[in-house]
């Protein structure tokens, strides 16, 4: 159904960038769609949620090299963020940097604010400094921009090597994902399965589900921070909560 869903995306804005919008509000394609719901479509399937004590262990299995350095503040403020792959990678160093820029940081004495444009448009993600320097977020990422000597362009970048400019150029989407997958069996997380279902469980929304998860706050802050039009959204993200913290059956009388 998803692939679908997808395909059909593609189809529509191809139709848009040729001046004829698609519309899938349309009886014959609606009617089809509907159809294919209700026979085939099941719920989502859920990635594992990556928790605060399971990311400490993640991140313990990198070097001090630089990409140790750099994948340590990948995983930090994805999870402190709450932000998707495209928004992380998207990341330059200020405003107007880069052509494929998607956002930029702000360092302040409590943390970093960073500003990105995700699904939703434009938004304010704020960071705050954590209880020790070894799990800050903050303290990770000023780390790397200071040994990776990054001032200016992307925040996180991949190594092409000295002759094609060294930590020139953007990180790969993919790499967030294929490095959650990697540190989390490396960590040993959710050992009580097998390697191939790790692989299958783990990927860049592990973080944004834990953060959901484990954020023992207003779901208005999560809702914010991670980016969601909706709460329905964010509860989709909540691995674990009270289902029924809000009892109307009480709430009227019963």
């Amino acid at each position: 159904m998803r692939t679908i869903e997808r395909r059909l995306s593609a189809i529509g804005w191809n139709c848009a960038q040729r001046g004829q919008p698609l519309d899938r509000a349309d009886r014959h394609i609606a009617e089809v769609m509907s159809g294919i719901r209700r026979r085939h479509a099941r719920p989502p399937d859920q990635k594992e949620a990556v928790f605060a004590e399971d990311l400490l262990r993640m991140v313990a299995t990198l070097d001090h090299g630089l990409r140790g350095l750099r994948d340590r503040a990948i995983l930090l403020i994805g999870f402190a963020g709450g932000l998707r792959r495209s928004e992380i990678t998207g990341l330059d160093c200020g405003p107007d940097q880069t052509e494929e820029g998607a956002g930029w940081i702000e360092f302040l004495d409590q943390g970093v604010i960073i500003r990105v444009r995700g699904k939703t448009g434009w938004r304010e993600v704020e960071i705050g400094r954590g209880s020790s320097e070894h799990t800050c977020p903050v303290v990770a990422l000023e780390t790397w921009l200071m040994l990776g000597r990054i001032a200016h362009g992307p925040l996180f970048r991949r190594n092409r090597g000295r002759r094609q400019g060294g930590w020139s150029r953007p990180a790969y989407r993919q790499a967030r994902a294929r490095l959650v997958k990697r540190t989390a069996l490396a960590a040993g997380v959710r050992g009580d399965l097998s390697e191939a279902e790790r692989r299958e469980k783990f990927s860049g929304h592990s973080l944004r589900a834990g953060l959901a998860t484990a954020a023992q706050v207003d779901e208005r802050h999560v809702q914010r921070q991670l980016g969601h039009a909706s709460a329905e959204m964010t509860r989709r993200y909540q691995r674990q909560r009270d289902r029924f913290r809000v009892n109307l059956t009480k709430a009227a009388g019963l």
